[in-house]
């Protein structure tokens, strides 16, 4: 029998509504109502109070949607409803749209304790973010930065989009130039994906060629690298001592609540989905859709979400988690990749290397054979 696991000591908590739908959006998210987001916060409420949440969470991270299309008062209320849970937090983080963060929402963020905040910035161009669908300027994210300094919010990380139709290598690189002109501690780089039932699906949009993708990814290595922020996770990148806690989390997979409408979370061994629907969710914010996990299921995720981070996996931690080494569940396998110079071990964990990183859906396909 698996062992219980400890209390989540990470929440993440989604708002669902934004002022207007991006083109390339999928995320759970209706266009901002007051009298839905009341009704809403009366849900997270009764959503955390039953959950018996962990006072003593290392983080807190409020995404979305747009956390700030709330209202002023509306926001007031959400993180009051969060303050019980934030004593021994270290890092309290809220995503931020351009043009719909103000001197006051600011100010609120602060007193309540946030101390990080994830900007939507996308593009330094504003015909592309006209293009998909954005509703703000670079001016206006300069503005966003410029608001949250103000009220004493300096740890800040930059969303910048890829691959977008019509980019070119020159767009991308006056946008890494604008993005490093704010100096944000952290950026995190996305190449555009398209899924089902997005605007951009239905206008038959096509993804960027893969060969492009592929040296924008490069460009955007070399050249944050090169400005001296550490490329710790393959999206993501920070200076020294502004990595984000709250995704390392999620990356060494571990537990952590799901808090709100189209909210997942992970707990003893249950990965569970809230309804998409804000109307369902409304209705009953316990209902989820539970997905039990294996010992064969938590050992290839674990592999899949650490081998994401320039460290790796810890093999130490592994096998005190599954009572079972990783070299007896994927080390002939793993030897394979190391031969051809696409993992190595190091330091008692096993990483990418480099160019391993490029190719690790191919990697991690393989090694799914091993607990199938």
């Amino acid at each position: 029998m698996i062992p219980k696991n400890k209390d989540p000591e990470y929440l993440y908590l989604h708002v669902p509504f934004c002022e207007s739908i991006c083109y390339y959006c999928d995320f759970c998210h209706v266009v901002y109502h007051a009298g839905m987001a009341e009704k809403w916060l009366d849900a997270v409420s009764y959503e955390l109070e039953q959950r018996h949440v962990n006072r003593e969470l290392k983080t807190i991270y409020i995404g979305g949607g747009t956390p700030t299309s709330l209202s002023a008062a509306e926001l007031e209320k959400l993180l009051c409803l969060l303050d019980p849970y934030r004593a021994q937090v270290r890092e309290y983080t809220v995503e931020v749209n351009p043009g719909t963060l103000d001197d006051e929402k600011a100010d609120i963020l602060k007193r309540h304790g946030v101390n990080r905040v994830s900007v939507g910035m996308q593009s330094g161009n504003d015909e592309l973010l006209k293009t998909i669908g954005r509703k703000h300027t670079f001016e206006d994210v300069r503005n966003c930065i410029g608001i949250l300094r103000k009220a004493g919010i300096c740890s800040f990380s930059l969303d910048i989009m890829y691959g977008l139709p019509g980019q070119t290598m020159q767009d991308l690189d006056e946008t890494l130039a604008d993005a490093l002109s704010l100096e944000p501690g952290h950026l995190s780089l996305y190449s555009l994906t398209i899924p089902e039932n997005t605007v951009f699906a239905r206008r038959g949009v096509q993804p960027a060629d893969e060969d492009l993708e592929a040296d924008m990814y490069e460009h955007i290595v070399s050249v944050l690298t090169g400005r001296g922020y550490e490329h710790y996770e393959i999206s993501n990148f920070a200076l020294p001592g502004c990595r984000s806690l709250h995704n390392q989390a999620y990356w060494r997979y571990d537990d952590f609540y799901g808090i709100g409408a189209g909210a997942s979370g992970k707990e003893n061994h249950v990965r569970y989905d809230h309804p998409s629907s804000l109307k369902a969710y409304i209705e009953d914010p316990m209902r989820t859709d539970d997905t039990p996990l294996t010992l064969n299921d938590e050992m290839f995720e674990n592999l899949m979400m650490s081998l994401r981070m320039r460290e790796g996996l810890d093999m130490r931690q592994f096998q005190e988690r599954y009572g079972v080494s990783f070299e007896q569940v994927f080390g002939t396998k793993a030897q394979r990749w190391i031969d051809e110079k696409y993992l190595i071990y190091e330091n008692q964990h096993v990483r990418c290397t480099e160019k391993g990183m490029e190719i690790l859906n191919t990697v991690l396909a393989d090694m799914m054979d091993e607990v199938q």
